[in-house]
């Protein structure tokens, strides 16, 4: 076990989230074994992890002294089965992250602790695919993950106290502060944030205004930190577009639904800061 929290991390998934979550625990003292299905997406990953610490390091939000946990990478989710957590981050489509929980749960031992970081999808529906649903908990980590101390915990009908226990004690060893709610579709910043940035690429798909401008006036009227369209491309518009459709199969909103103009960026590669383009044009500074 790690020297400092007496955890051992497992993330499935090394995109977006993954990497983070993965810099997060790593710079923290947490060992970290990173799942994905192909090497070269772990050899971009561990890059990718690499250039996060950097930049946790500057920013200061690394506890001082720290030996840093160790990063193995693998193709076989059977490297999770001696973790004594594992977190789920693969992509928003429910028949994905279905396979990807009930292998993993199958394979770790009874009492492991069984997080998604689920952006939309109820954990009461996730509960059914792992077997113990007792042991499952929602951990919505926000982007940059090292950065960004709040994160929403969602609980289940199903997640037991000792569950939540582990949890809290999880989060407090990576120096992240727990806002526990109770489950639904979206939890509380999706089903907030999501149709906000869906309506503002509706507004620039409609000519009211560019994506400059829109950003420009929820900034510096309302105070958003980046504005909706610069959080779209730092989220990724293809995980936004899954998301949002997740949300409006579940609650029939339709501000949920998808606009063209991110229909129509995700078709052609503008996914954003991960692929350079987005609603803003990130060229070689992307990643």
């Amino acid at each position: 076990m790690s020297e400092h929290t007496g955890h051992r991390l497992a993330v499935i998934g090394a995109g977006v989230m993954g990497t983070n979550i993965a810099a997060l625990a790593i710079g923290h003292g947490v060992p970290v074994v990173l799942v994905d299905v192909a090497d070269e997406v772990l050899a971009t990953a561990r890059a990718t992890v690499g250039q996060k610490l950097k930049h946790a390091q500057l920013m200061g939000v690394l506890p001082a002294g720290r030996a840093r946990g160790e990063l193995v990478t693998s193709t076989s989710p059977s490297d999770a089965a001696d973790a004594t957590t594992v977190i789920e981050a693969v992509v928003e489509i429910a028949e994905t992250k279905a396979k990807v929980l009930t292998e993993v749960a199958g394979l770790v031992r009874p009492g492991t602790l069984l997080i998604s970081n689920t952006s939309c999808i109820p954990i009461d529906e996730m509960a059914g695919w792992v077997g113990r649903g007792d042991e499952l908990v929602g951990v919505h980590f926000m982007n940059p993950a090292y950065l960004i101390k709040m994160v929403e915990v969602i609980r289940g009908t199903a997640t037991s106290d000792a569950t939540m226990e582990r949890v809290v004690a999880l989060l407090t060893a990576l120096g992240r502060e727990a806002l526990v709610i109770r489950d639904a579709p979206g939890f509380v910043i999706n089903r907030l944030l999501h149709p906000l940035i869906n309506r503002a690429a509706m507004l620039v798909q409609e000519g009211v205004a560019s994506a400059e401008v829109v950003d420009g006036l929820l900034q510096g009227c309302l105070g958003h930190a980046t504005g909706p369209l610069r959080t779209a491309d730092l989220i990724g518009i293809d995980n936004l577009v899954d998301s949002l459709n997740v949300l409006h199969e579940r609650t029939g909103d339709p501000e949920c639904a998808p606009c063209d103009l991110m229909l129509e960026k995700v078709r052609e590669g503008q996914h954003g800061r991960k692929t350079g383009r987005g609603f803003y044009d990130y060229g070689k500074t992307a990643r």
